[in-house]
């Protein structure tokens, strides 16, 4: 415990002068890896790295029912789950209060930009539609999940394909079509960081364990906001909220790039 503390004050100490105990500069993000079509029988599937944080997530399109309110649009679902495997903090059991706020925050930024054109998805008005699942899989948790799981599921939705059909309507089981997904636009959420004052990109996981805020800011290609999130108990100032939007603009531009 005190060697945790220790630590905490070293990068409490180092973020007032703005630098990092990786020697990245407060907007800097760690290197960054995208891997597509990782998962053979899903629909889409990307895998993303962030420095040591690894992330793998997977679409799934199936033939659903529609709801009620919206008779002719398709459906997105998002899910995260955080193995035991990428880290001693996660355990075995029902999905925890992190891993719904990473799948509703990665869902949120894609739903409200209406990244995917859920009317295209309607096979029969009030009958039949496609229901497109993303889920995401922690493999090494070393900080900023909420960007490597946007990022993520941005990379599989872009490159997935539909299912194919055969002559009944049905779904040909283990083969897809030439037919992308109808994508809008590419999101992506920032999380932005703030350390004895100062406002980081990309933290670590030892940087998490610090902070004691953070504003993920999701963007689309526009640079639009379409949802932000605040997480932990501190207050942001509005100068903060500002200067933390920038960020998330200019850093959402460059992501872009990477797809």
């Amino acid at each position: 415990m005190a060697g945790i503390n220790i630590q905490k004050k070293y990068i409490s100490a180092l973020a007032k002068d703005g630098k990092r105990i990786d020697g990245r500069k407060p907007d800097e993000f760690r290197e960054i890896s995208i891997e597509t079509g990782v998962i053979p029988n899903a629909e889409g599937s990307a895998r993303v790295r962030i420095g040591e944080t690894e992330v793998l997530m997977g679409v799934k399109i199936d033939i659903g029912t529609p709801f009620p309110d919206t008779p002719d649009e398709g459906v997105l679902m998002s899910g995260a789950e955080l193995h035991p495997m990428a880290s001693r903090r996660f355990e075995t059991g029902p999905p925890d209060a992190e891993s719904i706020e990473l799948a509703r925050v990665v869902d949120r930024g894609i739903r409200e930009a209406h990244a995917i054109d859920t009317k295209k998805l309607c096979i029969t008005p009030g009958e039949k539609i496609w229901m497109v699942m993303i889920d995401a899989h922690v493999m090494n948790h070393q900080g900023n999940l909420i960007d490597a799981c946007g990022l993520a599921a941005m990379a599989a939705l872009s490159t997935a394909r539909m299912p194919k059909l055969d002559e009944e309507g049905k779904i040909v089981i283990g083969e897809k079509s030439d037919e992308p997904l109808p994508i809008t636009t590419k999101v992506f959420p920032v999380t932005v960081a703030r350390i004895n004052g100062r406002l980081m990109l990309d933290p670590t996981l030892e940087e998490e364990d610090t902070m004691d805020v953070r504003l993920t800011i999701s963007t689309k290609d526009d640079g639009n906001i379409t949802a932000m999130q605040k997480g932990l108990t501190g207050a942001l100032t509005m100068k903060e909220i500002e200067e933390a939007i920038d960020m998330s603009i200019k850093k959402g531009k460059e992501l872009r790039k990477l797809l």
